[in-house]
């Protein structure tokens, strides 16, 4: 199965119905998929911590949320993660491109690669990171863990998940 069907998938069989996304040229399928399904209102964003905002506020209005975005935005949006969601227990599954892991051929994508799980380790958010075969059940797995304990989860998806590995 194609690695982004696997992950949309994921994200209908955890009921999601809301997702905010920052462009990614990893996810630009995903993204199509989303944003052609109309159970899922998407809304795309210019940063990533407007997309945390949003998806608090969809969860508030009975939704169940999900941020679409790559590691390097993960930065922006710490205070976000932590003074709302985290706070106010607010559940958000977020879908990260990881870029700069093996692989990668941008050297400027390599410092955040190298952060990425450090950085959601010190947050206390969860993260998996499947391959394509188990992509689908994680998805749904991470929201499920997402809403029961009330804060954010993240399922990474590195280079070699997108090359289908």
């Amino acid at each position: 199965m194609n690695p982004s069907t696997a992950v949309y998938r994921g994200m209908k069989r955890a009921g999601i119905d809301f997702a905010a996304s920052v462009p990614c040229v990893n996810l630009q399928q995903l993204l199509a998929l989303a944003g052609g399904d109309p159970a899922i209102i998407h809304v795309p964003v210019t940063r990533e911590e407007e997309g945390v905002g949003l998806c608090a506020g969809a969860w508030m209005g009975g939704r169940r949320p999900a941020l679409l975005m790559q590691n390097s935005g993960l930065g922006n949006c710490i205070n976000a993660l932590a003074s709302l969601d985290q706070l106010f227990g607010i559940p958000l599954l977020m879908i990260i491109s990881h870029r700069g892991s093996a692989g990668e051929p941008m050297v400027g994508q390599m410092p955040m690669g190298r952060l990425t799980a450090g950085l959601l380790d010190t947050m206390e958010i969860a993260s998996f990171s499947p391959t394509p075969s188990e992509a689908e059940e994680t998805v749904e797995r991470a929201w499920c863990l997402a809403a029961k304990e009330g804060k954010p989860v993240a399922v990474l998806l590195d280079l070699e998940f997108w090359r289908g590995k």
